[in-house]
């Protein structure tokens, strides 16, 4: 588990440019049941294509990344 959580980090962070060109970022939360936990940060925290973005680029990018990633998720502070 320790090893996806940094394979998911480090696909993180190649990625994590197309975010912050409009002032946003991606933040790593947790690793549950094949599903990613991140919380947008900046301008994407608030932003109406957040949901979008996770699932059109984020989401793609670490299912093919990373084995074991079905989804991602945006962390709202309920309990994983």
């Amino acid at each position: 588990m320790e090893q996806v959580e940094k394979l998911i980090t480090q696909t993180l962070d190649k990625i994590r440019h197309f975010l912050q060109r409009d002032g946003g970022d991606v933040e790593f939360v947790s690793f549950k049941d094949g599903v990613v936990y991140v919380k947008m940060q900046g301008a994407c925290q608030d932003c109406a294509y957040a949901n979008a973005d996770i699932k059109e680029l984020v989401e793609v990018i670490l299912q093919e990344e990373v084995p074991g990633v079905t989804e991602v998720r945006l962390y709202e502070g309920q309990s994983l």
